[in-house]
């Protein structure tokens, strides 16, 4: 296998040139602008220092250049990852040393970037598919809510906390509301909410072209930071309202901890393991899914294993850099397309900028305010309500609104761990369920045609000598009695006919179980004096048949069309 497969950094770097790095370098700076005020809010967002943001915005977004396949994604922290390891950390550790906080959200990152490469390395993808399109919706619309509801704290001055929606809401109107910071908050919110579509209208007016229209607009989170920050110190508020404060100048320091001097124990791991798995699939599925969104639009091709491994080495960064849990920001990678990003290398110079600011900006910092950082979360969190997804759920299956509805109910009500596994359990169920009672039709001959359909759907021809039948799903251990119960249904309802034909086109797979009760049905219509048939039989489902001697046992042939079986036996 050639080695750009595993780094395919090696494929574009061939043709990189003057005019891709400039078009990288632009998008780098807008996400840097977007990036660092995002960082310090997610961290915090988990329950971390905010340092901890900036450095898993670092070398996680240079490992990604290196090994990921889409130009576009914009790797790092993530409000859904954060939510989730703020719930997690406060589960394992209700009353933990705040050492053991942070420790306890690097091994999160670790065990997430594991299994990740695992995913990747071993073609695990295939587990993703569990988490149907009902269940993610709901999932990260709900997530959505608690998120901001997490935030009204930050905004108000409350001292709100908690792992669920009621939890948070309980904490509300205990303590009194802090009106500068209840001020600040609301302003910051409206100015990124209205902001954005002003400055558009203003360049326009001006005559400023698109492109720089654009990415002023897209600075909107940097100026609202800044203003918060002059406010601040010109009315000298920092006593007044919770403000970011110290933020270690320097780059991270790339080491993992002690877990020998804090005695980590192998059950403190394995506590969080459950945690990590479900953050490195929340993560990975956001992050295909956009990643292959804009692939298309530009033509490109995302390996998904790759993807897997890319974001499993950008975890393990983060572990290494003492951060927590990343994926890719929808928002973010959003900006970094219409920036014009050409290759994973924007992400990259992204990284260089965020660390050049480390080192020399983080003093410029300490007077950011929480509530202006929680108002970012808010205004950035709240597009991921999907209303309109949702609606379409509901208009087109019920049963798959009933798993978004009980995703989104459990996630408001007891948390995001157990709101996602409760819609994947019920999708499983529901996905049970509808197999296990498959549609089963007589079909019959369309007059003039040698096509067979429904006899309720239809005005088709039927045979008294013949009975035809179609069952639409594969045949396995959970429907496979429900094809006998059919059959017996129709001997009573066809006294005279002496075959029966199953016309296995929609059949893709037979189990054992389902092949022994189609000896069962060869059996009952022997002993009716009737002959049983297949036609249509697909070529791997005849292959499985071909290894037992059913075929050569049963009491009728194989056709290769329904129409021959009619046509023959009528």
């Amino acid at each position: 296998m050639r080695l750009d497969s595993f780094l395919p950094f090696l494929s574009w770097v061939r043709v990189y040139n003057r005019e891709t790095f400039i078009r990288d370098a632009v998008a780098a700076l807008i996400i840097t602008m977007m990036m660092i005020p995002q960082s310090l809010a997610y961290a915090l967002l988990a329950g971390l220092p905010p340092q901890l943001g900036l450095y898993a915005s670092m070398l996680p977004l240079l490992l990604y250049a290196l090994v990921g396949s889409s130009s576009a994604l914009s790797v790092g922290p993530f409000a859904i990852s954060s939510i989730m390891t703020a719930t997690a950390l406060s589960i394992a550790f209700p009353e933990s040393r705040p050492e053991e906080y942070l420790v306890g959200a690097v091994v999160l990152a670790l065990s997430s970037g594991i299994m990740l490469l695992m995913f990747g390395l071993l073609r695990l993808g295939f587990l993703s598919n569990f988490l149907s399109f009902p269940v993610i919706t709901g999932f990260i619309s709900a997530s959505a809510i608690v998120i901001a509801a997490s935030q009204v704290g930050n905004l108000t001055g409350v001292d709100v906390s908690g792992g669920n929606l009621l939890a948070m809401f309980s904490d509300i109107g205990l303590h009194g509301i802090n009106l500068y910071t209840l001020g600040l908050g609301t302003v910051a919110v409206l100015m990124l909410y209205l902001l954005p579509d002003g400055l558009k209208k203003l360049s326009t007016f001006l005559g400023i072209p698109t492109f720089w229209a654009d990415i002023l607009s897209k600075s909107t989170p940097i100026l609202v930071m800044g203003l918060s920050v002059l406010v601040v110190v010109q009315f000298d508020l920092q006593h007044q309202i919770a403000v970011v404060g110290i933020i270690p100048q320097g780059l991270p320091v790339l080491d993992l901890p002690d877990f020998n001097a804090l005695n980590w124990s192998a059950e403190r791991w394995q506590g969080l393991l459950g945690s990590a798995a479900l953050i490195s699939l929340i993560g990975y599925v956001s992050a295909l899914s956009v990643a292959q969104s804009f692939a298309a639009k530009r033509r490109q091709r995302v390996d998904p294993n790759q993807e897997a491994i890319g974001l499993g080495l950008a975890n393990l960064a983060s572990g290494i850099s003492g951060a927590f849990p990343i994926s890719a920001s929808m928002s973010r990678s959003a900006v970094s397309f219409k920036a014009g990003a050409q290759t994973p290398a924007a992400g990259a110079l992204a990284a260089l900028a965020i660390g050049l600011s480390t080192v020399f900006m983080t003093p410029l910092l300490y007077y950011v305010p929480i509530a202006s950082l929680a108002a970012m979360i808010m205004v950035a969190i709240i597009s991921l309500v999907d209303i309109p997804a949702i609606k379409r759920v509901w208009s087109f299956n019920r049963s798959d609104f009933s798993a978004l509805a009980l995703t989104a109910l459990v996630t408001l009500i007891q948390g995001v761990e157990l709101g996602l596994i409760s819609g994947v359990v019920l999708s499983i169920l529901l996905y049970l369920y509808r197999s296990s009672t498959p549609h089963i039709a007589v079909i019959g001959k369309i007059p003039s045609t040698e096509h067979f359909r429904n006899r309720l759907r239809h005005q088709v021809e039927l045979s008294d000598k013949v009975i035809g039948i179609r069952i639409d799903a594969s045949l396995y251990f959970a429907n496979a009695r429900v094809l006998e119960d059919e059959v017996n249904s129709l001997l009573a309802q066809y006294p005279d006919a002496s075959h029966l034909v199953l016309q296995c086109s929609s059949i893709s797979d037979i189990d054992t179980s389902a092949l022994e009760s189609l000896r069962s049905v060869d059996r009952h219509l022997r002993d009716a004096g009737m002959q049983f048939h297949l036609s249509e039989v697909k070529g791997p489902v005849m292959d499985q048949l071909l290894r037992s001697d059913f075929i050569s046992t049963m009491s009728g042939k194989v056709f290769i069309s329904h129409y021959l079986a009619w046509k023959e036996l009528s």
